[in-house]
């Protein structure tokens, strides 16, 4: 029997927001910030979104895709995020997996670093994952986190 092949992908995505960074770093830790930027979307509906913001605390996001995205209508997704380190105001390190129809299809390690630049600051956004046969797949992985980024500009806005 063989095993599915890994695909293992690095990315960086270096944002700057009109905002201090005490501000970016709320719209991380605040449920109710994240969930607007993070969590609710255009091609699914959320079913689920519970956070534990600090270290050992987990995120769990759970939604079904509607019609007009890549996956089938009414497929069910799965995203469970462990807060590994936090820093107020500078870093929040996590560790998380995704699933879509029950199937792990990666996971991922992913650094958020916040520096205040005037009074702008500078996100520079890290992930190192491994995904699974059947997985989303780096590119899409990466577009997915700068439509998130694009997405946090506008809560931040």
């Amino acid at each position: 029997m063989s095993e599915p092949a890994v695909v293992h992908s690095t990315f960086v995505i270096e944002r700057s927001y009109p905002a201090s960074a005490e501000r970016v770093f709320a719209a991380f830790a605040d449920p109710v910030k994240k969930r607007r930027w993070f969590a609710e979307g255009e091609g699914f509906e959320l079913d689920t979104f519970e956070m534990d913001f600090r270290e050992g605390g987990m995120e769990r996001a759970r939604f079904r895709f509607k019609s007009g995205t890549p996956i089938e209508p009414g497929t069910t997704c799965a995203n469970d995020t462990y807060y590994l380190d936090i820093v107020p105001n500078h870093r929040i390190v996590v560790a998380y997996n995704m699933a879509v129809a029950g199937r792990r299809i990666s996971s991922s390690l992913a650094t958020t670093e916040i520096f205040p630049a005037g009074q702008a600051s500078k996100l520079i956004y890290t992930e190192q994952s491994a995904f699974f046969a059947g997985a989303d797949g780096p590119v899409v992985r990466e577009n997915g986190w700068r439509e998130l980024l694009d997405r946090l500009a506008r809560e931040l806005s």
